[in-house]
């Protein structure tokens, strides 16, 4: 019995069955995408093995918190971040056995008191305590769209004798007698509302109260002066004191150069850019929202082209150029072709074809039978040439388009309750009578008035038409969708281009931060003190530019810019430089090491099949709760960011380094930094996975639903609570190996942001592309590397470097 208790209050153990938590949760995501979500709950989340093993996490703690008298060392902080776990554990046990989760379905003036209950195959139907009458169901899109922006239904409660008017609509609940309603989705006549039911009174407090109590642990772990993190913070600066004239070495980071090739484009009409700017700011309504045209021409010019511009021409002038002389650019090779084996197969160029090669001479679409066999199969069927079709196609509908004027909507509709504008080739009928002449007209002689201004150089007339059309949309834009603030606002954000200059800016600097400090280890000179202050002011103001883009981002979409790939790329190369301005105000490698790996980040959001459009919001997104939760998240992948370079340069430094007091101190001293921002970073990790709880349990009712997004999110956090821990087994704890798994943590981080999405099933799976394809091959090859560098540090390591 002694033995066993020792066993269970043992650090091993604790390590032991996080791990086999942490294994057990990623089988089952696999098992999720391959037999489905309730054979994955069922034979893993709900199976009592998993119950058993939770519970078993439960008895590890308290018997840690016996054996090690946490209490009597008054480990505050230690004793709340733990106890929450616990409670956590017991709220989400009280909601499995106790709570309920449903759906109500009720038709415009109907009422009902059911409620429709799914447990496992099971379907039952309860009865609730009052009754819900429906009034009025309201679907409401973005302008011009069929993209909903909300929907939300206006009901009459009908509890204990009286009536009660209320409105449930996406991150807005109603509650009544403890059951919470969400809206879920409605029926397709936009005549019926379906509602998803929660009754978890119990669970859902124990759940919060458990999140109250893990925020106020973190909380304590920063403050109080005998937490791990204070510990830290206290060897590092004597390490310093002991050591304060030790250099640093040099890590060569070699950044990759692409040379793009340009089109020859003499033989085109060029557009004087002024005119061409007027052209450009010219709102337009797109994908649910207005913009200028200028980022209209952008995104067609990187969709059609695949580069940002189209040779020596902007995209504006491609664009109005194409309108004007839409007979010559049919002939001209701009559409990009990727598949050598589809070029082949249909007799195109294997770089970029014209628009003429894909008719044949009856004037029929080569790819149109390829077209309908591959719609025809399941998404799952179609191979990657099927996909890399899909897109040829796409680019070829485009120019298409672009011939018949149909992605010009330009005209607002006074009328029109739906707020939509209409393209040049739009009826004009159904414009009121004052105004069918001019749509009918404007465009058309509008292009003739370029086309005559290129031969006579005088633009006054096709500025003048421009003048008139800008006045036009101003008086018929009913719903006061032009806001001509947030139009200048893009156009500069585009010229601009904040993420490319920052991208480059922090190559440069941290490759000449690194260069400083290798030259110090020499010898010191005064002049590279001075350079590496000037340096690390120069990373500051690009640091703050980087926000200010960011800041640009947020005003012109309306919302936090970390909702996609792109943005949170974006982010998360802002958040790793944050996390080095933070850890490197005394280490100078670890400055330099975030800069440049902020510099990669931002370089990987400039790939092809990353997508910078700024876009629009699905309902359950515009919540204050997203905002936050993903924030924080990615905040925690810029401090892991910071510990996977640490790691890789501590392990450097043991395999190639001469050993030296210079080079041991060194090891310490980024080793201890490195277990700081790993801290740190799980701090962040867990709150803001927790905080997706509630946004999730605030939007539809259920704050865990073993989704793979959060399922990783989960798995992160306990690969880190490892890495972190992994000191308290005592013949583990050595640098070699915190270091080692400092890295290898970092292959969670990349599964949650990008495996998930693009490999896995569920919520946020986008699904496989090639350029995807191709970076998990570059990531597993890096991983291959590294390694090797483990197994060569492994060998060369002192034994004076482990303590």
């Amino acid at each position: 019995m002694e033995k066993a208790k020792r066993y269970l209050s043992s650090y091993k153990t604790t390590i032991a069955l996080l791990l086999i938590y942490a294994v057990t949760m990623a089988i089952a995501t696999f098992i999720e995408k391959n037999h489905g979500t309730e054979a994955a709950k069922k034979w893993v989340y709900y199976s009592p093995a998993f119950f058993l093993l939770q519970f078993l996490l439960v008895l590890n703690f308290i018997g840690a918190w016996m054996q090690y008298g946490y209490t009597k060392q008054k480990r505050w902080a230690l004793l709340l971040v733990h106890l929450s776990f616990v409670v956590i554990l017991g709220g989400a046990l009280t909601t499995f056995l106790f709570g309920k989760e449903g759906t109500v379905h009720i038709r415009e003036g109907s009422k009902t008191n059911e409620m429709i209950v799914r447990k496992g195959d099971e379907i039952n139907i309860e009865k609730l305590p009052f009754t819900l009458e429906l009034t009025e169901f309201r679907l409401n899109r973005y302008p011009g769209s069929a993209s909903p922006s909300s929907y939300e239904s206006n009901l009459i409660v009908h509890v204990d004798g009286k009536t009660e008017e209320a409105k449930v609509f996406m991150n807005n609940v109603l509650d009544v007698k403890g059951y919470r309603f969400f809206q879920a989705s409605y029926d397709q006549d936009e005549l019926g509302t379906i509602l998803s039911v929660n009754q978890d009174v119990a669970g859902r407090t124990i759940t919060y109260i458990g999140y109250f109590l893990l925020f106020c642990g973190f909380i304590l772990v920063f403050v109080t002066k005998n937490s791990r993190f204070h510990q830290l913070s206290r060897q590092l600066k004597k390490l310093r004191k002991d050591n304060k004239h030790l250099a640093f070495i040099l890590l060569l980071l070699i950044a990759p150069i692409f040379v793009h090739a340009q089109t020859d484009n003499s033989r085109k009409v060029t557009i004087p850019q002024k005119h061409a700017a007027q052209f450009a700011a010219l709102p337009v309504q797109s994908g649910g929202r207005i913009m200028p045209l200028h980022t209209l021409s952008s995104e067609l010019v990187r969709k059609v082209y695949k580069e940002k511009k189209m040779g020596q021409f902007t995209p504006e002038q491609f664009l109005l150029s194409f309108f004007a002389k839409p007979q010559l650019w049919i002939n001209e090779p701009f559409i990009a072709v990727e598949n050598s084996e589809i070029a082949s197969r249909f007799g195109l160029p294997k770089d970029y074809a014209t628009y003429v090669q894909f008719f044949d001479k009856n004037g029929n679409y080569k790819l149109l039978q390829h077209m309908q066999s591959i719609y025809s199969k399941s998404p799952a069927e179609r191979s990657a040439t099927d996909k890399d079709m899909m897109k040829l196609d796409e680019r070829v509908n485009i120019v298409f388009q672009l011939l018949d004027y149909s992605l010009l909507r330009v005209y607002p509709d006074p009328n029109d309750d739906t707020h939509t504008w209409y393209p040049p080739n739009v009826n004009p009928v159904i414009f009121p009578k004052s105004d069918s002449l001019f749509v009918a007209d404007s465009f058309k002689n509008y292009l003739i008035e370029v086309n005559s201004s290129l031969q006579s150089g005088d633009w006054s007339k096709p500025e003048k038409i421009l003048a008139e059309l800008k006045a036009f949309q101003l008086k018929n834009d009913i719903g006061k969708h032009i806001d001509t603030g947030k139009i200048k606002a893009e156009i500069n954000y585009n010229k601009l281009r904040i993420f490319d200059r920052c991208k480059l800016s922090y190559f440069i600097m941290g490759g000449l931060l690194l260069v400083l400090a290798f030259m110090q280890l020499l010898k010191k000179r005064k002049w590279e003190n001075i350079g590496i202050k000037v340096l690390i002011i120069a990373i500051l103001l690009v640091f703050l530019i980087h926000a200010v883009g960011m800041g640009m981002r947020w005003y012109i979409g309306g919302y936090a810019p970390w909702s996609n790939s792109y943005e949170t790329m974006v982010y998360v190369s802002w958040a790793t430089v944050l996390a080095g301005i933070l850890f490197g105000r005394k280490s100078t490698i670890t400055m330099a090491l975030a800069t440049l790996f902020g510099g990669i980040i931002l370089f990987v959001s400039g790939l092809n099949w990353m997508d910078p459009e700024i876009g629009i919001l699905v309902p359950v997104l515009k919540s204050p709760w997203l905002m936050f939760h993903v924030a924080i998240i990615v905040a925690a992948y810029g401090f892991f960011g910071i510990g996977f370079l640490l790691g890789i340069a501590n392990l450097s430094l043991m395999a190639f380094a001469k050993k030296s007091e210079l080079i041991r101190f060194r090891i310490k001293e980024l080793s201890i930094t490195n277990n700081m921002a790993l801290l740190v970073g799980l701090a962040l990790m867990t709150i803001g996975t927790f905080l997706g709880a509630i946004w999730a349990n605030e939007s539809w009712g259920r704050y865990w639903g073993w989704d793979p997004k959060e399922t990783w999110a989960l798995i992160t956090m306990i690969v880190y609570s490892v890495v972190t821990h992994i000191h308290l087994v005592k013949k583990r704890d050595n640098l070699w190996l915190f270091n080692l798994l400092s890295v290898f943590a970092f292959a969670s981080v990349l599964m949650t942001f990008f495996g998930v999405n693009y490999l896995l099933s569920g919520m946020h799976s986008y699904g496989v592309t090639d350029g995807v394809s191709a970076v998990f091959v570059y990531i597993l090859l890096a991983f291959v590397l590294i390694s090797m560098l483990g197994v060569i540090a492994y060998l060369k390591r002192s034994k004076q470097v482990d303590k």
